[in-house]
């Protein structure tokens, strides 16, 4: 439990200073003036008092051993302050010092020995190298932090691995009366995580939405363990550092071009129900919804507003974010006729004109509210002769009791703080830009739909390891990185992932007679390893329907190998059944170093990566998961079936791609994978691997499991 941390009865500051402006002395201001219920202990060896406050040369030397120390002494000073700490009792310290592990050198060595001391001692610690703790709550009202204001209490928790970022979003939250009920600065996070605030956050009734700026994972399964448990309880809510293609991870494969660390945060937070934000704006914008509005219990949407064009800027941001701008029903439309000017628009979304009244605008969000194909509204206002609070309490009154997510937007910076505070213990939230209201009730809609979702199971397949395990060793004892093809489909039927038929050939005679025993049409592929893309190289004939077709093919593809070397012949080539018809896919898997095997799907063939209309998940991949992965891709309607065309069995694709997580789930020697294509047919017919490529290494090596 964190309670020593965030619900201390009793708080040491030890370094406060007498010097205003030091962080000793801001600490224990802060401290005092957030009027914290319990004693304020300054621990400071030359001061009989700071700022007024009795001071205590030692910890030791306190009347009472407090919950918890702030420590803002020098680095080397920091060890045998928390020695003392462990020797009187302290069972929770924030190490607002910095100068450890994020300097590298000794201070790697010093964060080392501090967390030994922690560990074994039973103690629970914020940072080192932290901006502190706050609880806003009035049994607690501590501001344990840099930030002399203090927000307003509100069901709002946020962590943030900035400091910097957390006292800015402080600032933001004090300025716009944004409730915040806890907020931690995690530092260094050498003991006190994310995951373990995530834990003790889910049960806390006090917080009802819990926010996240991340910078790193340091174990992200165990955070989707704990995050799908904590979102089926309330929202999580995260911005993630670092979006850029420098966390590209340079591959071979199809697979490993196109998966990187964002992708899989953005995977890993689809499958335990985080939600991203992009922005901090839009990570609180979306937090001021969670923790005022009811959930919409569907997409549909409707607009009030007095302006056309703001109007147009929602319905276009509410396509953009998920949402349907929904046609409103014939009686609503009349009764919004009766007490509109005849200038207005009835239809959705409904502009009431300029000359709009406070009363027309509580009417108009009354009639809106209550249509019963309407999900939520969206109300915006642009003062035009009225004052923002007298619009703002007009749309309370019209949505009061409707039961829906009613959100408004006040777009002109005058008046909005007024009409902002007007709305503030009312249900509804208040944005000043429409694009704002937008994304967060998208936001919304999503977690909807996260709670509506049914939940995930990760299916175990009956399937030959040992065979696998024996593949995969043989071909590492030789000191190959790469499968052949006979072995990767070897590798795919001992897990049930059906392979085309096929034949290896290394002469004209084998190649003749494995087309002859196999059935015209055939395909025919070099097998060498040293070719990565065949069908570049001149190594890939299609389509071939007769013996002289056959015989002109296998002489070219030789004739080609041979320029590769003396050896390209000896692997031979593979002789295939040519398959017709079929969607091509690609089902794929590639080792990121801080998250383990992320699994991919999506359309395939020899464009793939000029598509990328590919999905991607953390592995175990669930069966929800599974399905989501095919229903995310901008090509999906090419695989239900479109213009009469049959569909193909997207419960085997799905399968598919879950026996593919589980072999990599298994062998962790395998580095990266690709199957593609994987022909996928309508249901009754089987769909097939038809290639594969295997990349296999030591579990440990550089693109290995490294948590």
């Amino acid at each position: 439990m964190l309670d020593s941390l965030l619900r201390p009865k009793s708080i040491a500051v030890v370094g406060a200073s007498r010097r205003a402006g030091s962080i000793g002395n801001g600490m224990l201001k802060h401290l005092v003036g957030s009027g914290f219920t319990g004693p304020v202990y300054p621990v400071n060896p030359t001061a009989d008092s700071v700022n007024s406050v009795p001071a205590f040369p030692s910890i030791a030397a306190l009347p009472t051993v407090p919950d918890m120390a702030v420590i803002v002494v020098p680095k080397q000073l920091v060890l045998g302050v928390v020695r003392e700490c462990v020797a009187t009792g302290v069972k929770g310290i924030v190490v607002i010092t910095a100068g450890f592990r994020e300097v590298g050198g000794d201070g790697v060595e010093l964060e080392r020995e501090l967390l030994a001391l922690v560990r074994e001692n039973g103690l629970r610690m914020v940072g080192p190298n932290c901006m502190g703790v706050m609880n806003t709550s009035p049994d607690v009202a501590m501001n344990a932090t840099f930030a002399p204001a203090m927000p307003p209490n509100g069901p709002i928790a946020f962590m943030s691995q900035s400091g910097a970022m957390g006292m800015t979003i402080l600032d933001y939250a004090s300025e716009y009366g944004i409730g915040i009920s806890q907020f931690v600065s995690m530092g260094n996070k050498a003991d006190v995580s994310g995951n373990d605030l995530i834990e003790y956050w889910q049960d806390d009734d006090e917080v009802g939405v819990i926010l996240m700026y991340i910078e790193g994972f340091g174990n992200p399964r165990h955070f989707t363990t704990l995050a799908r448990r904590a979102t089926r309880r309330k929202p999580v809510l995260a911005v993630k550092a670092g979006r850029s293609e420098a966390g590209a991870k340079a591959a071979s494969s199809h697979t490993g071009a196109l998966a990187q660390v964002d992708i899989a945060t953005d995977a890993l937070f689809a499958q335990c129900g985080v939600l991203r934000a992009d922005t901090v704006e839009a990570l609180f914008d979306a937090a001021i919804a969670f923790s005022k509005a009811p959930l919409p219990k569907g997409r549909r949407v409707a607009i009030l507003t007095n302006a056309g064009g703001p109007g147009i800027i929602i319905a276009d941001a509410c396509e953009g974010f998920g949402l349907e701008v929904a046609p409103l029903s014939d009686e609503t439309q009349n009764r919004l006729r009766e007490h509109l000017p005849a200038e207005a628009s009835v239809a959705n979304p409904v502009d009431m004109i300029a000359s709009a009244t406070p009363e027309q605008v509580e009417r108009a969000m009354r009639i809106i509210a209550a249509d019963p194909g309407i999900d939520s509204v969206i109300a915006s206002y642009v003062p035009l002769g009225l004052e923002a609070p007298v619009i703002a309490a007009a749309i309370h009154r019209g949505a009061e009791g409707c039961g829906k997510p009613v959100l408004a937007v006040l777009m002109s910076k005058r008046g909005l703080p007024q009409g902002m505070a007007e709305l503030q213990d009312t249900p509804i939230p208040a944005y000043r830009f429409p694009e704002s209201a937008a994304r967060a009730l998208g936001a919304m809609w999503r977690y909807r739909k996260w709670l509506d979702r049914p939940i995930a199971e990760v299916r175990r397949f009956p399937v030959k390891g040992d065979c696998v395990r024996e593949i995969i060793a043989n071909a590492m004892g030789e000191g190959r990185e790469r499968l052949s093809v006979p072995e990767a489909f070897e590798v795919l039927d001992c897990y049930g992932i059906p392979v085309a038929p096929f034949r290896i050939a290394r002469d004209e005679a084998e190649v003749m007679a494995a087309a002859t025993e196999l059935g015209y049409p055939v395909v025919l592929k070099a097998v060498s390893q040293d070719i990565v893309h065949k069908t570049e190289a001149g190594a890939v004939k299609l389509d071939l329907r007769d013996d002289e077709a056959v015989r002109s093919a296998w002489r070219e593809i030789a004739a080609s190998l041979e320029q590769e070397g003396p050896r390209a012949l000896e692997a031979g080539v593979l002789v295939q059944r040519m398959w017709t018809g079929g969607r091509e896919t690609i089902v794929g898997m590639t080792m990121e170093p801080q998250f383990g095997p992320i699994v991919m799907f999506g359309l395939g063939g020899v464009y793939v990566e000029v598509q990328r209309d590919v999905a991607f998940r953390v592995q175990p991949v669930s069966t929800v998961d599974a399905r989501e992965m095919i229903d995310s891709l901008r090509g999906y309607r090419i695989l239900e079936g479109v213009r009469g065309e049959e569909g193909v069995d997207l419960a085997q694709l799905s399968e598919v791609i879950e026996r593919v997580s589980q072999l990599v789930g298994d062998h962790p020697e395998i580095q990266e994978m690709d199957i593609n294509p994987f022909l996928a047919f309508p249901e009754g017919r089987a769909s097939v691997a038809v290639d594969a490529r295997f990349r296999v290494g030591p579990p440990d090596a550089e693109g290995g499991r490294s948590w």
